[in-house]
């Protein structure tokens, strides 16, 4: 075996062991990196502020309810002020206020958000040195090598770690913006649908309490002589009828209720929901909006995540190739003293040698996954426009339905009411005629009530389509509320 130089032993001894830098403890130098590593690091702040960035332009001064709630006091200040808005009646972004206040789901996507952060911190601090001391004797000589190594390729290769780091960061961040936007598009649409129904189920109320009434004086007028009993069984099925309905009603108000509740995250209290009356006016004219899918494609949550990921790749590729080369590399410095010859000093470079791996698998799946992700994007950008025209046309088609019972139908409705009670009056009608006459009105006003409501399901499934993806079970809502309804009133 040749005779190597005791420095060389001890540092060849070491070789196969983790990349070090071999010299005498500097404290200036771990000083200095100890101050470079307290460059990034972890704040609350780094969590919440980008991310509330993403989502003002979506919910203006609404994005800065949702914090990052850290232990018991921060979830009790969020619940008190949670609890001073429900104490008026809820309108929808009061309602989008409190599930950003109080909805757990929404506080475990904050978290996870927080860890990936901590994640980007941790890869893109300067790498701990290490220090390690040994102590060799042969017969009377004694050696001493103190270590101190550095990871060199992890030096050079931090500027790309950084941005890769960051790309992967902010692709999470937009993940989570779109969660947060689509669980609140869930919200707008159970809180209008809550209110349609405890509205629905008044009407209804009303038209078992008319119908009732009809069947009560069916039954005098058969006991008088008066009515057949035809037209005795005729006025109790339908008062059986307006019993089934009130009671579909009450069972749809009941659930909607407990729906809104769990978005809000008051499942444990739904006692604490209260509600307005009705639903908000339609608006009188729809604006014309011939910028849609170029706005959609510029602003939407999907599409800059998917644009993002794409470059992202790309830039995998080509600091792959260059990682190849300089993962492994190692810089190190040596000085050995010994009792019974001159202090050693020298440096070592050390680096592997492809010789059975020349990085091209890593090279072919990078190249894979950029263009798996440049067809993803494309695909992403079609869906987008498709879903934006589908969307706008949804919500221009319940808007004049909507205006169509507000501005014809009703008035007809109350227009007839109005000659009925005046025959009545004039005794050429029976109260029969004008208790059927109620019930026909009621039935008008209910499916104007689901009319107004399916505006505003198609007014959140188009706002949606313009932030994010939409699934087909929320582009379709308004069609299968109808679909509920008609199914439930026959």
């Amino acid at each position: 075996m040749m005779n190597l130089p005791a420095w060389l032993r001890g540092a060849s001894r070491r070789r196969a062991c983790a990349p070090r830098l071999v010299h005498r403890p500097s404290w200036a130098a771990l000083a200095v990196a100890l101050s470079l590593s307290g460059c990034a690091s972890w704040s609350e702040r780094g969590v919440t502020e980008p991310l509330h960035a993403q989502l003002s332009p979506h919910l203006a001064d609404a994005a800065t309810t949702l914090t990052l709630q850290r232990d018991e006091d921060a979830v009790r200040t969020a619940t008190a002020q949670a609890d001073a808005l429900l104490q008026a009646p809820l309108d929808a972004e009061g309602a989008v206020r409190v599930a950003l206040l109080l909805h757990r789901g929404l506080q475990v996507r904050l978290h996870a958000l927080g860890v990936s952060e901590a994640e980007r911190v941790q890869a893109v601090g300067w790498p701990n040195p290490r220090l390690s001391v040994s102590r060799l004797a042969r017969g009377s000589e004694r050696e001493t090598e103190w270590s101190l190594g550095l990871e060199l390729g992890h030096w050079l290769l931090r500027p790309w770690i950084s941005d890769l780091e960051d790309r992967r960061l902010a692709a999470e961040r937009q993940q989570v913006a779109l969660a947060v936007l689509e669980h609140l598009t869930q919200v707008r649409q159970s809180y209008y649908q809550a209110v349609a129904a405890e509205h629905t189920l008044r009407t209804l109320t009303r038209w078992h309490d008319a119908a009732d009434t009809g069947a009560t004086l069916a039954r005098r007028l058969e006991q008088a002589g008066n009515f057949s009993p035809v037209q005795r069984a005729r006025e109790q099925v339908l008062a059986a009828e307006g019993q089934r309905q009130r009671i579909r009603a009450r069972l749809a108000a009941q659930a909607s209720r407990e729906r809104l509740a769990r978005d809000l995250g008051l499942g444990d209290r739904p006692e604490a929901l209260r509600l307005p009356e009705q639903l908000p006016e339609l608006p009188k004219q729809l604006p014309e909006r011939p910028e849609l899918e170029r706005q959609a494609l510029a602003e939407r949550l999907d599409v800059a995540a998917a644009r993002q990921q794409l470059e992202r790749r790309a830039r995998e590729l080509g600091a792959g190739r260059l990682r190849g080369f300089v993962n492994g590399l190692e810089l190190s410095a040596i000085r050995s003293t010994s009792n019974e010859a001159p202090t050693q000093t020298g440096w070592e470079v050390s680096f592997e040698l492809p010789l059975f791996d020349w990085g091209g698998a890593r090279a072919a799946r990078a190249e894979v996954l950029y263009g798996q992700n440049m067809h993803l994007a494309a695909q992403i950008a079609q869906e987008a426009r498709s879903q934006v025209r589908e969307a706008e046309a949804t919500w221009r088609g319940a808007w004049q339905i909507a205006r169509q019972y507000q501005d014809e139908l009703l008035p007809l409705a109350r227009e007839v009411s109005r000659q009925n009670l005046l025959r009545y009056n004039g005794m050429l009608i029976g109260p029969l005629d004008l208790l059927a006459d109620a019930r026909n009105q009621m039935t008008t006003v209910t499916e104007s009530i689901q009319a107004q409501r399916d505006f505003w399901l198609a007014q959140t499934v188009l706002d949606q389509a313009l932030r994010g993806p939409v699934s087909p079970m929320s582009l379709n809502a308004a069609n299968t509320s109808r679909s509920a309804d008609a199914g439930a009133n026959h």
